[in-house]
């Protein structure tokens, strides 16, 4: 094993074979290791996130360098029979380049039992193995923009089925109906570690196959009300929380408020617990009329707040402290002149139904409470145990403006190995301009000088956290924010400590970022020696 450093509080551990990384996935997740929160498997790797307030770094890596992933052989998941029909347009193309006939490429997908070996890339896409299939394929050189939803296709060692319409690079040899992602259903993700898969050639088969019925999600215990009307929703108005944490497994990632500061804060000035769900507003733009009198708070990126009465009266408000609205009140939110997104909270909460344990809105994975439309209504919770509300909030940072140079303190880390020592160097040296195609998946880059990478071959698709700098084949980084994909492809250089992701989260474009690597990257093989993080 290898153990690579991510951030403060992750590692990746790297093992040679898919083999033992699916062994040491079953070993940490049937005897879990005190310390560890979250495990994101991969083709190659591991990544493990852990809370250091709990368990020390050394004592976990070195309980996992203990483990046995030679020997032991994995439980038996339960198996799935998804049907196919083999119309894929890359078939002739695969088979030509397995030196075989159509036939013996869907004989070979049908005879063989496949396992999931991971999720990544989308919310139910499960990488699945098979030692008898004989169907390794290259990627698609060029990707195809649009994929339709339940493709059947390979790539490498794996095969997969597409959950949803999305741009792809696999071979496609067929088409399910199976929904394998479904977020009605009480396991939304047909695929998911360690389940067997039986592919059926559905030409050739009579029997009919059927998931069990969905569920509709149970509706709010409150009574509807509606409590705000939305008039204006600015850039985007999202419905966000601390986040889905811990459903890397169906692959998907944390998501939540991009300012966890901000969103606590708004919660403290209007007496809810710190976690209730809040709106994040990109840009300002938020308009809406408030129907009843109503506690609110606004937080986060600088911006006028204005309120007209319902007699045609207009004062202005700050943010950081509570403002009352009367009936027939309404609140404006106008463009930030620092930062980027501002977070609105109301006393008692909004009445969303949570998907998935959350009511964060996924931008990536389209999983969540939708965003807001222009004339929809609000409601907020009628039965809450409210608390004293807080007249002391402040920003727990100074938001910066599209002139500033914000400095993220960096990891060095896990394939800082993969680039050229000019590139490491450039990234503490140069600066960075965030670009307009920058959002919640991530900020995109650019620099004048691209950065160079010393291993040219494909890095097989590994998990990434909030914060991972990835430098895809441009050499242009782009820094993952909370919407960012589970797994990647590229290799990630660094990643933004944990400290600076709420900072991270309010750079607006145009703005440079310069990143401070807290030490040179280093790693360290073998089960003995000390993983320290100086």
């Amino acid at each position: 094993m290898r153990f690579l450093p991510v951030n403060l509080s992750a590692f990746m551990v790297e093992l040679p074979s898919l083999e033992q990384t699916m062994a040491l996935t079953d070993s940490l997740t049937h005897y879990p290791i005190k310390g560890i929160e979250e495990i994101t498997p991969a083709a190659r790797t591991v990544l493990v996130r852990y809370n250091p307030a709990i368990e020390h770094v050394n004592a976990i890596v070195q309980q996992i360098s203990l483990r046995n992933i030679e020997s032991g052989e994995s439980k038996m998941g339960k198996l799935v029979t998804i049907p196919v029909h083999y119309i894929g347009e890359d078939l002739p193309e695969v088979a030509e380049y397995l030196g075989v006939s159509i036939e013996e490429v869907i004989r070979r997908h049908t005879e063989s039992e496949y396992l999931v070996a991971f999720s990544g890339f989308a919310p139910g896409f499960g990488y699945m193995v098979s030692k008898q299939a004989q169907l390794q394929v290259p990627r698609r050189q060029s990707p195809r923009v649009r994929i339709p939803a339940g493709s059947v296709a390979l790539a490498g060692e794996f095969s997969s089925v597409y959950p949803q319409a999305s741009p792809g690079g696999w071979q496609l040899i067929g088409q399910t109906d199976l929904a394998v992602w479904d977020i009605n259903r009480p396991e939304p993700a047909l695929l998911q570690a360690g389940y067997r898969v039986q592919f059926v050639d559905q030409s050739k088969s009579s029997v009919s196959y059927s998931l069990p019925s969905q569920t509709d999600i149970k509706p709010i215990d409150d009574t509807q009300t509606y409590d705000l009307t939305v008039l204006a929703t600015g850039l985007q108005t999202l419905f966000q929380d601390r986040g889905r944490i811990g459903q890397s497994a169906l692959g998907i990632s944390e998501s939540g408020a991009m300012d966890k500061s901000a969103l606590y804060s708004a919660n403290r000035l209007v007496g809810n617990c710190t976690q209730s769900t809040v709106l994040e507003v990109t840009q300002g733009g938020l308009k809406v009329r408030a129907n009843r009198d109503l506690l609110v708070g606004i937080t986060g990126a600088e911006c006028p707040v204005t309120i007209t009465t319902e007699d045609g009266q207009i004062y202005t408000s700050t943010t950081y402290q509570p403002i009352h609205l009367a009936k027939g009140d309404i609140i404006q939110l106008g463009r930030p002149t620092k930062g980027v997104r501002s977070y609105f909270a109301v006393r008692g909460g909004f009445a969303v139904t949570p998907v998935l344990e959350s009511c964060s809105f996924d931008t990536l994975a389209q999983v969540g409470p939708a965003p807001l439309m222009v004339g929809q209504s609000l409601s907020i919770y009628q039965k809450m145990n409210h608390r004293a509300i807080s007249l002391t909030e402040s920003p727990a940072f100074d938001y910066p403006t599209a002139d500033d140079v914000v400095v993220l303190d960096v990891v060095m880390g896990p394939r800082t190995d993969w680039f050229t020592e000019q590139a490491a160097e450039l990234l503490r040296q140069q600066v960075w301009q965030v670009t307009a195609a920058s959002n919640r998946i991530g900020l995109r880059l650019a620099g004048e000088v691209p950065l160079s990478r010393e291993l040219l071959h494909e890095l097989p698709s590994e998990g990434t956290c909030i914060g991972a700098i990835q430098v895809p084949a441009n050499g242009q980084p782009v820094l993952f924010l909370n919407d960012h994909p589970l797994t990647g492809g590229y290799p990630v250089i660094g990643a933004v400590c944990d400290y600076h992701l709420d900072l991270a989260g309010q750079i607006p474009v145009n703005s440079k970022i310069r990143f401070n690597p807290l030490r040179e990257f280093y790693q360290l093989e073998g089960s003995h020696e000390a993983y320290e993080y100086q």
